[in-house]
């Protein structure tokens, strides 16, 4: 038997649990589709701990979603009593030149954002945890942190329950198809119609999304976490930031603080240092050869950090050519189908704008936020990054 609803959401992840919100928050009658359990740890909206910034070294452009993001989670910790967000403060670290450090310090001016400019002594002495070298510097944000995650998924599947979002866990979509002015979804429990669609499909896009004309790119991420030499106590989030260190060879890697007390360590990873995969073939095994050439890396700026190994984990990115997310209406169906995907490895700071987005796009057809950088038709040719030609 066919149910009927205003709009169906696909994935439940990061996006499709803030889509499903926003949606019902303005009265939509909205079906949510997960293919697994609430809050998995299958995809890449898992982990403990994100980074969030506003002086956006990717681009400028992506700089007023982030302060209405920012809006959003504050409104999210009311609304359900969760932390979703730990401001700890963050500094971008390399050579003055490096697209951490430039690429940074370009929005913080384009959008005249509190920022300092700080070099190798003066972030020893502020942060003693890091190392950098005489020739680095940073850009530091007050407003940087991270995000956790976990709590954020839950939370938006919490509100998006309490306004009577139909949200169902282990039914995958098996396919859908047009349907009169809207859409049919089947799954194995039976079909569903709706007026609209949004697919928000994470690393399933490639199978997910075929006709959409973009080639992305899974790639298999590795997230360590390590007891520093001598405790935790210097890397708590009151003395020790967020921080992304690019090296002079381009590397980039990113670390938190120590949020959950001793025993559980500080988290690093390798920034865009991954291997092609699919959901279905992923390596889950992290590997001795992976965690010393993380403990290798990090001890150059970080030296207290690799002193103990305690744990590691596996996630996906979901890259485009340019690394910039695919947020639109389908262009084969845009009259019933929204779609999100393709973010690259730096899309979970912005899940609560683009759960509202997503809502403006799916019941009106059109946006007020800048997502002209995230048209599919840019990428209609190009070969996603690293994808085999």
């Amino acid at each position: 038997m066919s149910r009927t609803y205003d709009v169906i959401v696909i994935g439940l992840g990061g996006m499709g649990s803030a889509a499903a919100h926003h949606l019902s928050a303005r009265g939509a009658r909205v079906l949510g589709l997960e293919k697994f359990g609430p809050v998995h740890n299958r995809g890449s909206s898992h982990g403990g701990s994100r980074i969030t910034r506003q002086s956006y070294f990717e681009d400028p452009a992506y700089v007023p979603l982030l302060l209405r993001a920012y809006e959003l989670y504050e409104d999210l910790e009311r609304g359900t009593g969760r932390e979703v967000a730990v401001l700890s403060g963050g500094v971008m670290l390399g050579r003055p030149d490096s697209r951490t450090v430039s690429g940074s310090l370009r929005s913080a001016r384009k959008w005249d954002l509190a920022h300092e400019m700080l070099d190798a002594g003066e972030i020893r002495r502020r942060f003693p945890t890091l190392t950098p070298r005489d020739d680095e510097v940073a850009l530091y944000e007050e407003k940087a942190g991270l995000l956790r995650p976990e709590q954020t998924v839950a939370a938006h599947l919490q509100l998006a329950t309490r306004q009577g979002a139909d949200l169902r866990f282990e039914e995958p979509m098996s396919r859908w198809e047009p349907h009169g002015d809207g859409v049919r979804v089947y799954t194995a429990e039976g079909a569903y119609t709706a007026g609209q669609l949004v697919i928000c499909p994470g690393a399933w896009a490639p199978r997910l999304l075929t006709d959409l004309g973009v080639a992305f790119t899974i790639e298999r991420q590795v997230m360590y976490w390590f007891e520093p030499t001598g405790g935790v106590g210097p890397f708590l989030p009151e003395s020790h930031p967020i921080y992304i260190w690019e090296d002079a060879a381009g590397v980039q890697v990113y670390g938190f603080p120590a949020i959950d007390g001793p025993g559980r360590g500080a988290k690093v990873a390798f920034f865009r240092k991954g291997e092609v995969t699919t959901p279905e073939t992923i390596d889950r095994t992290v590997h001795e050869h992976e965690v010393r050439a993380m403990a290798e890396q990090v001890a150059r700026c970080v030296p207290a950090l690799p002193g103990t190994f305690l744990k590691a984990a596996t996630c996906m990115y979901s890259n485009t050519a340019d690394e910039h997310f695919v947020i639109a209406r389908h262009p084969r169906h845009p009259g019933s189908t929204t779609v999100a995907c393709g973010f690259s490895g730096h899309g979970f700071k912005f899940v609560p704008v683009v759960g509202e987005i997503l809502a403006d796009l799916a019941l009106t057809g059109t946006t007020a936020h800048p997502i002209g950088l995230f048209d599919p038709a840019r990428l209609a040719t190009a070969p996603a990054r690293g994808a085999r030609t």
